[in-house]
């Protein structure tokens, strides 16, 4: 059997019930546990206001970029089922979440299916995702601008490095 190409992937963490940090802690090792990601580069964790839903409590968000063999919709699904396993409960768009995985991007893949939009569509809008990514991968294009760049436009707006 042939081995697919390992394809460098990045993934936002984010949690705001519970131990926020242990639950960002655990789901990166259940994602190296599975075999789902391997060579796992992760930011710091980041103490952020919540988003979308703003009455509720605050975040700890991070990014990771890591290597998968796995095809961009099987990755979702993993990532899916890790959330499913820590408990999360689909309640509310943007609502309190125990764990929340995405995939902001997958090599230089363009996807849109219903299932999932590759590169994440409102990766270079979040401060609480752009700047742990850049962080790990200053360097990465995000819509034609470094992200370097583009996370300096979200300082001062309460995305706090812990630690």
């Amino acid at each position: 059997m042939i081995e697919a190409p390992a394809t460098e992937v990045g993934i936002s963490l984010g949690s705001n019930i519970g131990d926020k940090a242990a639950n960002i802690a655990r789901a990166v090792g259940l994602l190296e546990a599975r075999g789902t990601l391997t060579h796992i580069k992760l930011s710091s964790l980041y103490r952020t206001p919540p988003w979308g839903v703003t009455e509720q409590d605050w975040f700890i968000n991070a990014c990771l970029v890591a290597s998968t063999r796995l095809p961009p919709l099987e990755l979702l699904a993993r990532l899916q089922a890790i959330e499913h396993d820590m408990g999360r409960v689909r309640v509310q768009r943007w609502g309190p979440r125990l764990i929340d995985l995405d995939i902001l991007y997958y090599g230089d893949l363009v996807l849109k299916s219903e299932a999932l939009t590759l590169p994440h569509p409102e990766m270079g809008n979040r401060g609480f995702v752009l700047i742990p990514l850049a962080e790990i991968r200053p360097d990465l294009l995000v819509g034609g601008v470094r992200a370097q760049v583009l996370a300096q436009g979200f300082a001062g707006q309460g995305v706090e490095r812990l630690g």
